[in-house]
């Protein structure tokens, strides 16, 4: 009887939320309009890329009020937020990995806002705190984003980033003293450190002009040698190059320290060239192994006098070569497969090997002359991360996981070819009440796309199955099954999970990849919008019960198919998006991405970007799902600019009674570094607003 008056109660709640309508926020609309080859196109929110503004702090205060007034008035928000608390206490630990004598691991004990560094004496030592990042911020904003131990275990670099931004600097410890010297290195994006006799090498920017830190275009990046124990200033400047601002390096030098390579990346292609140094040759010069910009070449170890390398030269599922630094001759060691070649790695004359079948991952070791070794069984179809080796390591750990099977940490003796569980998960979860399947179905173009599909045994296909399906489709990325605590949240009510694995991803491969960029960017939606159908259409769930969520890449996916096919969906949650596909390219690291979306800057790559531009191609004659939008004051990846600008043009355009709400985290950034408890706010309000707009109650 409680429960039946609750549902009455609840869908009056619902009802009238959607008959009422919502003071938005006041935007200020201005007359600024572009001309590209011809066409002009308004801009009437371009002052909200000013991140600075007064007016534009106003705004962001008044929409998190209107947003955080919404949510309050869901009536079981807050159950939700104690049974993710619930569900998410239990202890978390990161794979082990060696400097030295030394192994270090995160731990978090289950509710913690960063996990803790831990290191200790050999893999049987007793653990003890190393660094604890809980300690850098009163709030848990401040993350350690890396961590790098010299080959004598000596030293660990560890970079920290501060509000979830892509800045960061790098510290210096004495590892036996554990004491923090007077090394700090500003200035610093997409950089790790490559150790090399009393330093390493590692990648920095200019500084940026005050008050433009998180909008600035980052270009003309430098290599640096940085001698430990001295101050930045002192640093030397190894490697740039003036009269090619958008272009990229990185430095790197074998274990061993017989090579040092250098490799340089070019705005608007994949690929990249490759030279090296013989450190031990009287001749001391680069030499070139891949010149051109048209493939991919990344170095996984050396013999002798050969180097090995991974790429997708004639292989768009990837081959293992070998250069022969006495003859440049290259050879093919493991040819292409029907299997992509994810990662590789040389150890005891071994490669240690991981192939992705069907989006998932296999293990294997091959002898350097390419002959395979064994293959090592793994718990389920799921995903490896970290089968790596360094050269002669004796063994190693990673993390394996799958839908229903939390990260669980392996063991590999390499010397004796063995393979076992090293930590198992303590969630409490039974995964045996759940089932997942893969299925394939048919897009648009009769291409077929894989999707991972979950949810409880025994449920009823009725088509009445409240939904959410996940996408991204881009930047070579793959979308392989993971355990993600928050989903609890919704299999536990009866829900269905379902990821599709949708071109521009890099699930078979760069032909799989480049279907799904630039001229074939819409491949990518029909993808995505064809899994939505497919979910439908076999009775898991229906237009009034199904949410869709993506962010970065994935969230411009979620606004272009809203735009595209609004009646098919009931919610969205596009996160971090890349919103304005005419002007991504003009702030921070977005000129990178003209490689996957192409550039306004040419006629074809703006007469295919103005096409599915989120921001652009708002119709308000459609209505729209109820719509969370979700960006971050600090990210300097995908500028809020996208996110302010998108919301302000719907919440104007858009007729209809759903909402359309922005969510505005502040002291976060892209998604990396943050705290347990920002996370699991974030991940209540999504479940709250999805299932209030759904009118479901959930059985807390």
């Amino acid at each position: 009887m409680k429960k039946l008056l609750f549902a009455l109660v609840l869908l009056l709640a619902v009802s009238t939320v959607y008959s009422q309508s919502f003071n938005y926020p006041s935007a200020r609309k201005t007359d600024v309009v572009d001309d590209y080859f011809g066409v002009k196109v308004e801009d009437p929110y371009r002052w909200m890329e000013d991140l600075n503004s007064p007016e534009l702090k106003d705004w962001v205060t008044q929409e998190n009020q209107l947003t955080f007034s919404f949510l309050d008035k869901i009536p079981y928000r807050e159950k939700i937020r104690q049974r993710l608390n619930e569900v998410w206490n239990y202890p978390k630990y990161t794979a082990p990995f060696k400097a030295g004598k030394y192994y270090f691991f995160y731990k978090n004990d289950g509710l913690q806002n960063q996990s803790i560094l831990y290191y200790q004496k050999g893999i049987d030592g007793t653990p003890e705190v190393f660094l604890d990042p809980n300690t850098f911020s009163d709030n848990g904003t401040v993350a350690l984003s890396m961590i790098s131990g010299s080959f004598d275990g000596k030293y660990m670099v560890y970079g920290v980033s501060k509000a979830g931004s892509d800045w960061t600097e790098f510290y210096v410890m004495d590892i036996a003293a554990k004491t923090k010297l007077i090394d700090h290195l500003q200035w610093i994006k997409f950089s790790g450190v490559s150790w090399y006799g009393s330093g390493f090498y590692y990648n920095r920017y200019e500084a940026p002009e005050d008050g433009k830190e998180m909008s600035d275009k980052n270009q003309s990046p430098k290599v640096y040698f940085h001698t430990i124990g001295t101050e930045q200033s002192s640093d030397k400047l190894f490697y740039e190059d003036k009269e090619n601002p958008d272009m990229s390096f990185g430095v790197y030098v074998t274990r061993d320290e017989r090579f040092m390579f250098l490799t340089k990346s070019k705005k608007g292609t994949d690929g990249n060239e490759l030279y090296f140094k013989d450190l031990k040759a009287a001749a001391n010069q680069y030499r070139p192994i891949a010149a051109g910009f048209d493939y991919e070449f990344n170095t996984i170890g050396n013999e002798g006098d050969y180097i090995y390398i991974m790429t997708n030269k004639n292989a768009p599922r990837n081959k293992i070569v070998k250069f022969n630094i006495k003859n440049d001759e290259i050879t093919d060691v493991i040819p292409e497969k029907f299997d992509v070649l994810e990662n590789a790695s040389i150890s005891h004359s071994k490669i240690l090997i991981q192939y992705m079948k069907d989006v998932t991952d296999r293990i294997y070791t091959y002898g350097l002359n390419g002959n395979i070794l064994e293959e090592y069984p793994l718990p389920t179809l799921g995903t490896v991360t970290g089968f790596w080796a360094d050269k002669d390591e004796d063994e190693i750990y990673f993390s394996f996981t799958s839908i229903l099977y939390p990260a669980t940490i392996m063991k590999f003796d390499i010397v004796n070819n063995k393979l076992s569980i090293y930590r198992k998960s303590e969630i409490k979860f039974d995964p045996n009440n759940y089932e997942t399947k893969q299925v394939f179905y048919t897009s648009k173009d009769s291409t077929k796309i894989p999707m991972f599909i979950v949810h409880k045994k025994g449920i009823t296909l009725d088509g009445n199955n409240p939904t959410l399906l996940y996408g991204y489709g881009g930047f070579n990325i793959n979308m392989k099954p993971s355990f993600n605590t928050s989903n609890i949240i919704l299999l536990e009510n009866g829900g269905v999970y379902a990821v599709a694995n949708l071109r521009g991803g890099g699930e078979y491969g760069e032909e799989w990849h480049k279907a799904g960029t630039k001229l074939n960017k819409q491949n990518v939606f029909d993808d995505f919008i064809s899994a939505a159908e497919y979910l439908i259409k076999n009775g898991y769930t229906n237009p009034e019960k199904l949410a869709i969520e993506g962010g970065s890449n994935g969230g411009l996916l979620i606004g272009a198919v809203i735009n595209q096919r609004p009646y098919l969906f009931s919610v969205a949650f596009p996160a971090v998006g890349v919103m304005d596909m005419l002007r991504f390219h003009k702030f921070t690291i977005g000129w990178a991405w003209v490689s996957d979306y192409g550039s306004s800057d040419d006629k074809e790559g703006f007469d295919n970007l103005i096409k599915f531009s989120p921001y652009h191609n708002i119709n308000p004659e459609l209505n729209y799902p109820a719509t969370l939008i979700t960006t971050s004051d600090h990210d300097d990846r995908v500028v809020p600019s996208h996110s302010f600008k998108y919301a302000a043009r719907l919440q104007e355009l858009y007729k209809g009674n759903n909402p359309v709400m922005i969510r505005i985290e502040t002291n976060a950034g892209h998604g990396s570094g943050r705290p347990t408890k920002m996370i699991i706010d974030a991940q209540t309000d999504k479940w709250s607003f999805m299932f209030y707009n759904m009118g479901i109650s959930p059985s807390y």
